[in-house]
């Protein structure tokens, strides 16, 4: 009998920068099929059309691509089983969700926004678990139609068993259960049309012959509704692995509040990608003794869940540049020479610095001093000068976290969209911009003199210009 092929795959969101988690997830997938012969699949859901962004969805791709992953099948390569876009889709999934109403394992549901979130605060009130009460569960199956030919607003929620167990093997964990009446009738498909990420991953995993679904743990409460889900299609569900998240020094997950979480960051201060490889597979796995040092080759031939630890792995900035040094070492002189052009003083970088700083330099030997900071990794602040005069430091630490919050929802990274951003602000919050702008700039970069404000702040990037304004704002709460 012919084994089936082994095919994973990782879904990202084009909702924002490209996650670190993004690729340690990826890393296990691609080790994983590469150890096995199989096929690695990159599939973009982008089915939550109010957060997704065109421009995400290619730094994605860029982004692992630089990681040093290579996939078999995607959205700019195509492959059998395509399209591998969820947006490209849709007919799959409309077709699928009324196939599980006629089969009476689904049903429309007509409640409006108004009444779920009366029944939320209801529950909160009475410190109730929420969950949706099952109200239109009981239509009759003509009326509920009748209605959505009507035109009647409505979503499609699937049928959860209102007693018994539902059970799955972990590949790490083992065996996980869960009691269906502390399952939500989940909403399958939205008012729009368009999926829930439930039905759409379970389809295109069933569609595309994924074998194995290997993902973080935030995703094991959701994996017995998609295996209640693959029961009721009559479909064989694949194997399921659940990736420990990983974790700040102080055990907290890992966001970009408290820790620099784009994949961008990374190579934009400089880390190599086999280094970024090997560090994040030591994220709860390991080839066995004290090795800490290892290619990605190396870890496909010695790779097994069984050497995977259920401890939550603690992502060490400390150990990253230690490991960074390390292959540094190794490189040489030439290789220096060819990584710096590559990956600091890049053509397309300096060509940004220099219409910067053009009027301010009669001599090249003055550009390193004007251009410093677009170079340099963290910033020391002098007290004496941050904040600027006038300005109390508890504010301008409040102020850099909320200008932090317009300045991540920008739809796109322009000058014209950051000096908006930051104008408004000063508006919203009655602070005068040249209060507000000064401390940016020494925040941005280290001095009262700079090149223009939201040129400098477009051309340094999101990655860096996030990672300053917050450590900027903790040095300000500690005065």
């Amino acid at each position: 009998m012919t084994k089936p092929e082994i095919r994973v795959r990782i879904a990202p969101s084009p909702t924002g920068d490209p996650h670190i988690g993004t690729a340690y997830i990826a890393l296990f997938n691609y080790v994983f099929a590469k150890k096995h012969g199989g096929k690695f699949i990159i599939r973009i859901e982008d089915t939550d059309q109010t957060r997704y962004r065109a421009e995400s969805e290619a730094m994605i791709l860029d982004a692992v691509r630089w990681f040093g992953i290579e996939w078999d099948e995607g959205p700019d390569r195509g492959g059998e089983y395509g399209p591998y876009k969820q947006s490209e889709r849709l007919a799959h999934y409309q077709k699928w969700a009324k196939e599980l109403v006629s089969k009476g394992h689904a049903y429309y549901c007509f409640c409006s926004s108004e009444r779920l979130a009366g029944l939320r605060k209801k529950q909160t009130e009475n410190k109730l678990p929420p969950g949706y009460d099952r109200h239109c569960r009981t239509l009759e199956a003509k009326e509920a139609l009748a209605r959505v030919e009507k035109g009647e607003v409505h979503v499609i929620r699937f049928k959860v068993p209102s007693s018994g167990v539902t059970s799955f093997e972990d590949g790490i964990r083992g065996k996980v259960e869960f009691e269906n009446t502390k399952l939500d009738d989940l909403v399958i498909l939205k008012a729009d049309g368009f999926p829930t990420y439930h039905l759409a991953s379970v389809v295109d995993d069933h569609l595309m012959k994924i074998s194995h679904v290997i993902r973080g743990e935030e995703w094991v409460s959701s994996t017995p509704k998609h295996v209640l889900l693959y029961q009721a299609f009559g479909w064989e569900p694949p194997h399921f692995t659940h990736l420990n998240l990983l974790r700040n020094p102080d055990k907290s997950k890992i966001s970009k509040r408290k820790h620099p979480t784009s994949i961008l960051y990374y190579k934009r201060k400089g880390i190599l990608p086999e280094v970024l490889r090997n560090f994040l597979a030591l994220m709860g796995w390991n080839p066995g003794g004290d090795q800490e040092i290892f290619s990605t080759e190396e870890m496909i031939e010695k790779f097994s869940w069984e050497r995977f630890s259920l401890g939550g792995p603690v992502f060490d900035l400390t150990k990253l540049l230690w490991m960074n040094g390390q292959y540094l070492k190794k490189k040489s002189d030439f290789e220096w020479v060819q990584l710096l052009r590559q990956n600091v003083f890049t053509e397309d970088y300096l060509l940004q610095l220099i219409p910067l700083v053009k009027e301010r330099v009669c001599a090249f030997e003055e550009f390193i001093d004007n251009t410093s900071f677009f170079f340099n990794g963290d910033l020391k602040y002098d007290e004496a000068v941050l904040p600027p005069k006038g300005v109390v430091a508890k504010d301008a630490s409040n102020w850099l976290v909320e200008l932090l919050e317009k300045l991540e929802g920008l739809q796109s990274w322009t000058v014209e969209h950051i000096k908006e951003a930051c104008e408004n602000y000063c508006k919203e919050k009655e602070i005068k911009t040249k209060d507000l702008f000064m401390t940016l700039r020494i925040v941005i970069s280290g001095g009262t003199v700079s090149p223009p404000l939201f040129e400098t702040i477009h051309v340094l990037g999101k990655e860096m210009t996030r990672r300053r304004m917050r450590l900027a704002s903790d040095s300000l709460k500690k005065r």
